[in-house]
């Protein structure tokens, strides 16, 4: 049995990777504005010494997501069929990502 051809399946799977790189681009952005706000409510917080904590866990945090976006995108960009997320940096993104979001409703409080 053949496959499906592009004009049968309505949907060109070429465009994938580009819409999967914008995502993690735009995700990346988001996690990019959290490190700043932590930064800014460190700055002004009553507690300098904790917030300073939370503020540099936050962007090592930050990077972490960075680095694991990074690799993904340049993946994404060099290659026509690029291979799956693998399972451990599946995770390193999801716990970074979590991470930050609680890192920053911390901060908020």
């Amino acid at each position: 049995m053949g496959g499906v051809s592009i004009a049968q399946s309505g949907r060109d799977r070429g465009l994938q990777p580009q819409r999967t790189r914008l995502a993690w681009r735009r995700t990346t952005l988001a996690c990019t504005v959290v490190a700043v706000l932590a930064l800014r409510a460190a700055l002004r917080a009553d507690e300098p010494v904790a917030a300073a904590l939370l503020c540099a866990v936050t962007c090592g945090l930050w990077l972490g997501f960075l680095r694991i976006a990074h690799h993904r995108i340049r993946v994404l960009s060099t290659t026509d069929r690029p291979t799956a997320l693998t399972p451990r940096h599946a995770t390193a993104a999801a716990v970074c990502a979590a991470a930050l979001a609680v890192c920053a409703a911390a901060l908020l409080v």
